[in-house]
């Protein structure tokens, strides 16, 4: 029997081994492939072309015939009126008639045809510039000549700037392959079949692969751009602060305040813990609160015996939903209230305050009580003992800290063996510990006087130090968006920490750069590439599209219960597998237009709460679905508490059905049904 065993056991080995193989050469062909396919096509640099006409002087633009042409993607610059405007448009408004004709050559003469349906821009009265995108979808055919032109109303001069991608005819269906991306990635994600960070990375490559072959490959300098620098200093800066603060022992001796207010009760002190992630994130960047929690948590549930997966999982959660109400404490709060169009419909920070928390209050309750009914049948404590539990992180801070010794030198060789040495003699400890101790959690939880002496601050001038900067870093944060302050938050981060970094007087820099989740600040830029990747490949503009399109085809009786269901759903969803910073970029306009269009009469405030709300909460849906989720999970596997994908998951994606219904149903009482619209 044990023979049979054994045989049984290596052939699940091997297995595991050849599938491994398998896995890593599929990758690695594709990658090589879409490597070759992305150098195949040059770089589109993107020409932009100005011209002038006037109701006299008409203007051509010939189009290079130099590969078949399907889609024209056109990008104007001048004085027009954006989509979102649309409503000021009057009759005597005069505008710019853009066609495009080709050329078909004959026996005897040519034949002028127009080959897309004509786009008419209204030109703005205050001559404001804005850029609007259109496509031409060109007719199939062999043409010697294809070109734009150009008419305008104006009496005078009309000068405006455009810049154009020739699609060929696989560019109709960009939109799949966008979703097949995605697809795909979260598959790699979900299956761990790679790290989440080489997940987004080849996502990434895939995405910028199809721009190429599309004719659409973006330059370096572009792709870099689609990296938003303000999240990455955000994040840098903090776990820089956070980093340092550590070495004064605050975390340990937090934990153990928290353990004895808590008098080892579990559930009054998660209860503590996410609504006070809750109310914080309101106020502040729930990235920084996450920052700033995660770390203090950990040591608190290593105090009490608790799996701090669970604990930090629904921290999380409870951060994304009190960060949806209010204008700072999510990005895409930022963003709808920073826009131009909202701001002049009379959205303030004080009216979308008052709207959303309101909603998010019965948001947090309905989430506790899924909390505890979830959390009902789960054992929070370890299966170890506290020690033992300590010991086994040892082990694996003690493997990965020698992982990352390179064994280029002797010195770094014998470094590298002594750390080995250690985990060696730290494994030996632990098989110790677990023979001759009992498992008793109360017995151990009793030895205060031991646990008071083991937690406790270690260096009080760096306390102090790290706590002025921390404080004034703070302030900064809630003091941001003063006109008289020109920095944004990751700025702010970013000097606090140079601040630390000189007052703490630190000179083992790699020591502190090693608390730097690089990780997850590259799983960041690899995201906002892939984002922004699948935003060219008009995957986010089509769903919006389209939603608006549901909610024209609908009667006007029932627009506004259809948008708001639509609209929140649509972006509760997104958010959960894509970043919602430039899903709900794409969405302002199309959330705008809907409220300016006098056809469609729906007034403007309700879409915008639906906006906020859905793209803040569908963020709990999925482990990579907000920055705080990435952040945490970043934390708590550098601290030896892996949280996997299926795990939050499992706990997210029904919090944000929940929260989101809860919202569903109070946006629609508050705005179909009490019409509470005005902002």
């Amino acid at each position: 029997v044990r023979a049979c065993v054994r045989a049984c056991m290596h052939l699940c080995v091997c297995s595991i081994l050849r599938l491994r193989h398998v896995k890593v050469g599929i990758l690695f062909v594709m990658v090589v492939v879409a490597t070759f396919l992305f150098g195949s096509n040059p770089e589109d640099e993107h020409v932009m072309h100005f011209e002038t006409v006037s109701g006299a002087t008409p203007s051509d633009l010939d189009i290079p015939l130099d590969h078949p042409h399907s889609i024209l993607e056109v990008t104007f610059t001048g004085p027009f009126i954006p989509d979102v405007r649309k409503h000021e448009v009057r009759n005597d408004t005069r505008n710019l008639i853009v066609s495009v004709f080709g050329v078909r050559e004959g026996n005897s003469t040519d034949t002028i045809m127009s080959v897309a349906s004509n786009i008419t821009l209204y030109i703005d009265p205050n001559r404001t510039i804005d850029v609007i995108d259109k496509d031409f979808k060109v007719d199939d055919g062999t043409y010697s000549r294809l070109y734009f032109h150009f008419e305008s109303q104006e009496p005078s001069n009309l000068p405006f700037g455009m810049k154009y991608d020739a699609l060929p005819y696989a560019g109709n269906y960009q939109e799949i392959f966008a979703g097949v991306i995605l697809i795909f990635v979260y598959v790699m994600i979900i299956f761990e079949l790679v790290h989440r960070t080489i997940a987004a990375m080849i996502g990434s490559l895939l995405a910028l692969t199809t721009l190429s072959l599309l004719n659409k490959r973006p330059t370096l300098e572009q792709t870099v751009e689609w990296i938003d620098y303000e999240t990455i200093g955000l994040l840098f800066g903090m776990m820089t602060l956070v980093g340092i603060f550590s070495n004064t022992g605050v975390f340990d001796w937090l934990a153990l305040k928290a353990y004895k207010l808590a008098k080892g009760k579990v559930w009054p002190l998660i209860t503590i813990l996410c609504f006070f992630s809750g109310v914080v994130s309101a106020f502040l960047d729930n990235v920084t609160t996450i920052l700033l929690l995660t770390p203090v948590s950990i040591r608190l549930c290593q105090v009490l015996n608790l799996d701090p997966t669970r604990v930090l999982m629904a921290e999380v959660v409870f951060s994304n939903i009190g960060g949806t109400a209010t204008a700072v404490g999510d990005p895409p709060n930022v963003i709808i209230v920073s826009n131009k169009a909202i701001l002049e419909a009379g959205i303030t920070f004080a009216t979308f305050t008052l709207h959303l928390c309101i909603g998010i209050v019965f948001c947090m309750f309905g989430a506790y009580g899924l909390l505890r009914l979830m959390y009902r049948k789960i054992d929070l404590t370890n299966e170890d003992p506290p020690d033992v539990a300590e010991l086994k992180r040892e082990v694996q801070v003690w493997r990965r800290t020698a992982s990352r010794v390179q064994m280029v030198s002797a010195e770094q060789k014998a470094v590298r063996a002594m750390l080995m040495q250690k985990m060696v003699e730290t494994e030996q400890k632990l098989r110790d510990v677990r023979s001759s101790q009992a498992r008793g959690v109360e017995k151990w939880r009793e030895n205060l006087a031991e646990l008071e002496q083991k937690y406790r601050i270690t260096d009080y001038p760096l306390l102090v130090k790290s706590c002025v900067v921390l404080t004034v870093t703070v302030v900064f944060f809630f003091a941001h968006s003063d006109p008289s302050i020109h920095m944004g938050l990751g700025w702010i981060a970013l000097l606090g920490g140079v601040w630390l970094l000189v007052l703490a007087d630190v000179h083992d820099l790699e020591a502190m750069l090693e608390k730097i989740e690089w990780a997850t600040l590259l799983f960041f830029a690899a995201l906002f590439i892939l984002m922004e990747a699948l935003g060219e490949l008009k995957l986010i503009r089509y769903l919006g599209e389209e939603t608006s399109s549901l909610i024209k085809g609908v009667p006007e009786s029932s627009r506004l219960t259809v948008a708001i269901i639509a609209i929140l759903w649509l972006s509760a969803l997104a958010s959960s597998f894509i970043d919602n910073i430039p899903f709900t970029t794409a969405m302002i306009p199309i959330v705008v237009s809907l409220g300016n269009d006098s056809d469609v009469g729906i007034p403007l405030p309700p879409l915008v709460w639906a906006l906020a709300m859905g793209a803040c909460l569908g963020g709990n849906g999925t482990l990579i679905g907000a920055s705080a989720n990435v952040v945490c999970a970043g934390i708590a596997e550098q601290h030896g508490y892996p949280i996997s994908f299926n795990m939050f998951f499992k706990i997210g994606f029904p919090m944000m059905l929940v929260t989101n219904a809860i919202a569903m149903v109070y946006l629609l009482i508050c705005h179909s049904a009490l019409s509470w619209n005005d902002p």
